[in-house]
């Protein structure tokens, strides 16, 4: 018996009290390490009376005679300068934009590479958000790198006023706020879920005209994490790290009436059970950051639980990714018309496995009565594609006042009239505009006279580019290969079928949520038409059709409109627009005398990078030409 004990203290001297191994489990993420065997007091590890009770080592994984004092962390707060901790053998620093952020292996989870254009796009965002605020109150910012053209002031909340520029200098010079220092004008910003404190860092070292950041999050060892993080970064006078419930948080600040200016929400899953307090907590005009990483769920795998927690039935289609930012939207407002308030969106992103929307938030009973007009139910034929929708309610012009009754409906009978297939009902999603142009344009033109601001700047550039693009007032869109997957042919290419359209006196756009998109104020009528005359151009086979498929039904139709299919004429002109990058970016990858139409590749991707996929996509440069659009 004593041989045993004997044979498992060598074993444990040997192979687990190695000089420098971390503790696992839930020490992992504090760094605290063993000391080496040689320094360890003699003492017996086989059970013995005299140690009944007690243990080599205590529960944290120090000896008792050599353990670490550390202060006790409050429940609200923690003082970033209790922290100040080197980095320890073992750990890893990863720099992002201008931060620096440690990470001990073991929890390599708190980081996200992929989100790295969520977090560029959000510091463009919030910079211009906080330049057109703090420029009402006669405060310019200076953002590192930004050469110095003239801004528009753009109004973007309804009844302000603009005030008129400030002088640049003498008597009226207006105040300056640089990035790193305390602007007591500035905006105070709360970012929710923190994790590793990364984001509100990047604030901190990156924005300019901030008072303060409140860095949240309801983990222990993340919001230990965070304030070394946030001393490591010497930003401990703007950021301040906080360890309590997201949702209490915003309901305490509400209660206590200082709301936060912005409010950033980006959590593993779904940010349902945070948008009630969110709605709540942020000042009058604020700004609300949302991401949503539950896609399977907005995009119709399960509808019922999209209901659950979103107020909307999602749905299958190829349009599933900008349904999922209305449904988000959908939930915002009408979250917040429940406190006599309402949304207005500055920009809408499906990017990667996420969506993330930007939107301002106002207080106003008369505009709250226009909400229901604002949101539709979407039918949906499960044969075709098909899209119609039904808004919720009227809003009727009678002079200066408006007059708000329940919308007329059905649009559609009880089946499909071009496959005669069943209907599927979604929503309520939201029918209006997803971006506010001027904003986005405000971005753009910030993010053209900085360049090399951002890692993933050329894709930002990229999405922000077609976003200005897509019809704002056209919802969801169709796209070329479920058209003619119904009706069994090839697949025409995007410019022709967008000339056609355009031919047919129509509007046309892409989508930045999906490749080969095709945005239209066409009734589903014309583009079954249009698909007809292309099916004569490429035949398929009629006998093989079924009888009840919807191809059959749909190609047994005459076309109404008798339109034409454009030609290659040969003449090669640039029928869209093609940004600077573009050109340069074919060049660096050698296409070997390819033309980008044999060869298009996604807006803003680098090089060797995955950071393109659904980010937008142009048409190709040599361009067919219809003769029906006029030159």
């Amino acid at each position: 018996m004593k041989a045993k004990f004997t044979l498992l203290a060598w074993f444990m001297r040997r192979c687990i009290l190695q000089p420098g191994r971390t503790v696992t489990n839930q020490l992992a993420g504090r760094g605290r390490r063993f000391p080496p065997p040689e320094d360890l007091p003699a003492r017996k590890l086989y059970p013995s009376k005299d140690m009944e009770g007690e243990c080599p080592q205590e529960a944290n994984g120090s000896h008792p005679e050599q353990r670490e004092e550390r202060p006790p962390t409050s429940d609200l707060a923690v003082d970033a300068g209790s922290c100040a901790d080197p980095v320890k053998t073992g750990e890893t620093v990863i720099t992002e934009g201008k931060a620096k952020i440690i990470f001990p292996s073991a929890n390599e989870v708190f980081y996200n590479p992929v989100q790295e254009f969520n977090r560029d796009l959000t510091c463009a965002v919030i910079t211009e958000f906080i330049r057109l605020q703090l420029s009402a109150k006669g405060i310019q910012i200076a953002v590192p790198g930004e050469e110095k053209v003239e801004k528009v002031v753009v109004d973007l909340s309804e009844g302000e006023e603009a005030g008129p520029e400030p002088a640049p200098d003498g008597e009226g010079a207006a105040q300056t706020a640089a990035v790193g220092d305390v602007c007591k004008e500035g905006v105070r910003i709360l970012e929710a879920l923190a994790a590793s404190g990364l984001r509100s860092i990047r604030f901190a070292k990156e924005v300019p005209g901030l008072q303060a950041v409140v860095a949240n999050d309801f983990s222990s060892k993340a919001v230990e994490l965070m304030a070394r993080n946030v001393q490591f970064n010497g930003v401990g006078h703007l950021v301040t790290s906080s360890l309590a419930d997201a949702r209490m948080l915003m309901y305490q600040q509400k209660a206590e009436k200082h709301p936060f200016d912005i409010i950033d929400l980006d959590p593993y899953g779904s940010p349902a059970t945070f948008l009630d307090a969110a709605v709540q907590a942020v000042s009058e005009g604020g700004l609300l950051c949302v991401t949503c990483t539950d896609m399977a769920v907005m995009a119709g795998n399960s509808g019922e639980t999209c209901y659950s927690k979103y107020g909307a039935m999602s749905i299958k289609g190829k349009f599933c990714h900008e349904m999922a930012l209305r449904i988000i939207l959908h939930s915002l407002d009408l979250r917040a018309n429940c406190y006599q308030r309402y949304i207005v969106p500055l920009l809408s992103v499906s990017a990667d496995f996420y969506i993330r929307v930007f939107v301002r938030v106002f207080t106003g009973q008369a505009t709250v009565k226009a909400s229901a007009s604002k949101q539709a139910l979407v039918y949906n034929c499960v044969g075709c594609g098909t899209h119609h929708f039904q808004r919720l309610g009227k809003m009727t012009s009678h002079g200066s006042n408006f007059k708000y009754s329940a919308a007329s409906g059905p649009p559609v009978g009880p089946s499909c009239e071009h496959c005669h297939q069943r209907h599927q009902l979604g929503g309520p999603m939201w029918a209006e505009p997803l971006h506010d142009p001027a904003f986005v344009q405000r971005v753009l033109s910030a993010l053209g006279s900085n360049p090399g601001r951002f890692g993933t700047q050329d894709r930002i550039q990229g999405v922000l580019s077609m976003v200005t693009e897509e019809l704002s007032d056209v919802p969801l869109y169709y796209t070329l290969d479920c058209l003619s997957s119904t009706i069994h042919c090839n697949t025409p290419s995007l410019l022709q079928f967008r000339s056609a359209l355009l031919h047919a006196g129509y509007r046309v756009s892409l989508s930045h949520a999906c490749k080969n998109a095709i945005k239209t104020d066409a009734p589903p009528s014309v583009l079954w038409d249009i698909m007809r005359c292309w099916e004569r151009l490429h035949p398929v086979k009629r006998e093989r059709l079924s009888d009840t498929s919807p191809a059959f039904h749909i190609l047994s139709v005459e076309p109404t409109y008798g339109l034409g299919l454009p030609r290659e004429s040969g003449r090669h002109l640039a029928r869209c627009h093609l940004c600077c990058w573009w050109e340069a970016a074919g060049r660096r990858r050698g296409l070997g005398g390819r033309t980008l139409d044999q060869h298009v590749r996604p807006l803003g991707s680098r090089p060797g990078s995955a950071t393109g996929l659904q980010c937008g996509w142009v048409m190709s440069h040599r361009a067919s030409v219809s003769p029906f659009v006029k030159q």
